[in-house]
């Protein structure tokens, strides 16, 4: 199997890309190694491998010597009332401190 310049443009049209003329042939060169790629790895000889789990040598044998960590959730680090946060409340809004950088000699504080 093979992709033309065609079918690049094509696929580049129901994805909605803009794709410049100048670099179709680099991605037609580039889609027709990976699909090269492919059939050699379609050719290896996989007849020896067990993909049952429970089957020792279906795993790696180094990761049968390491020790696992305990699976036990971390607490959430923002996980917190609300008041620990901004502790000064205003009809339902959080009162935080104004920015020094928002701050003028003239201007008022308006409260």
């Amino acid at each position: 199997m093979s992709v033309s310049s065609n079918d690049v443009r094509h696929i580049a049209a129901l994805s909605r890309l803009a794709l410049p003329d100048e670099r179709i042939d680099g991605i037609v060169a580039d889609l027709n190694r990976i699909l090269e790629h492919m059939d050699v790895l379609q050719n290896v000889n996989v007849s020896a491998v067990s993909l049952d789990p429970s089957d020792p040598s279906s795993h790696d044998p180094h990761l049968a010597a390491m020790r696992m960590r305990d699976d036990v959730p971390s607490p959430i680090p923002l996980h917190a009332e609300r008041d620990s946060f901004a502790p000064e409340m205003r009809d339902g809004f959080f009162l935080v401190p104004r920015l020094a950088t928002h701050e003028s000699d003239d201007a008022e504080d308006g409260e």
